[in-house]
């Protein structure tokens, strides 16, 4: 168990964001860009996970790339000069001169292909060589909420063991109406559920939960390699009240789109 009064950095730990799958439930949107790169107020929803880790110190980020990865890659590779302000002369040998830089300027984003048809477990395994200290966070690239990172880990070293999930309460498909007689009270779209905990995406893995891992096409993540560690006491929950919400289909894009553009967020806690 950790000394909690000696953690590192949180800008020291990996954070693996799983950006590899084909998105096929968002097809109108999927068919010509990754899932993780479908835009929420004009930005990748990558891009808001990103940032909001980046809020608890987060800086390092490894991405597990597969399907469309050139998209994501093309992105990471220009935003250093399209987040910023610049003036470039068209000569070949002169480099742009950047006058205001973009927040993310101290962002380390490595982007490994990781296989088309690749399963997670394999993704994670395939990373593997980036994940050099003794924990990492991961998650997969599509769903955000307003987890406290820095909770998250502190529960993670406080305990021991090789694994740590967030547990969530998923939101409702329909809107929860409270009534007094026939009159609505309150109508809530999307409630959080009150009951039943689910995996929130959102983990924290000692490193020798790779061990377990294998860097085959067909090695899952959740079937096989978390089940087992839940069967070996070795997976823990953390839970996590507040708001959650994947990104599955184009109704739950139209809906993240909606809070974003009307200033209700919840995740979005960046002043830039």
């Amino acid at each position: 168990m950790d000394d909690l009064n000696s953690l590192p950095d949180l800008r020291e730990i990996p954070v693996v964001i799983l950006c590899g799958g084909r998105g096929t439930r968002l097809m109108e949107e999927t068919e010509l860009r990754p899932k993780p790169m479908v835009e929420i107020g004009g930005m990748p929803i990558l891009w808001h996970i990103m940032k909001y880790y980046s809020c608890f110190g987060c800086r390092r980020f490894v991405l597990a790339l597969g399907y469309k990865s050139t998209c994501i890659k093309r992105f990471f590779f220009e935003y250093p000069i399209m987040a910023s302000d610049f003036t470039v002369r068209l000569d070949p040998e002169r480099m742009p001169v950047v006058h205001r830089k973009g927040a993310e300027q101290a962002w380390e984003v490595t982007c490994i292909d990781t296989g088309v048809d690749t399963l997670k477990g394999g993704r994670i395994k395939r990373v593997a060589e980036h994940l050099d200290r003794e924990h990492f966070m991961l998650t997969y690239g599509d769903g955000v909420g307003t987890m406290d990172m820095q909770a998250l880990y502190r529960f993670h070293c406080s305990h021991g063991a090789v694994g740590t999930v967030t547990g969530v309460r998923p939101p409702s498909r329909f809107g929860e109406m409270r009534l007094e007689g026939d009159r609505v009270t309150t109508f809530e779209e999307k409630p959080q559920l009150s009951q039943s905990i689910i995996n929130g995406g959102f983990f924290v893995f000692r490193r020798d939960f790779l061990d377990r891992l294998t860097e085959d096409d067909d090695c899952d993540f959740e079937f096989g390699p978390l089940q087992q560690l839940a069967h070996d006491g070795q997976l823990r929950v953390h839970t996590h009240d507040g708001f959650w919400q994947c990104m599955d289909n184009i109704r739950e894009r139209e809906y993240l789109e909606k809070l974003w553009h009307t200033g209700r967020a919840p995740w979005k806690i960046w002043d830039n």
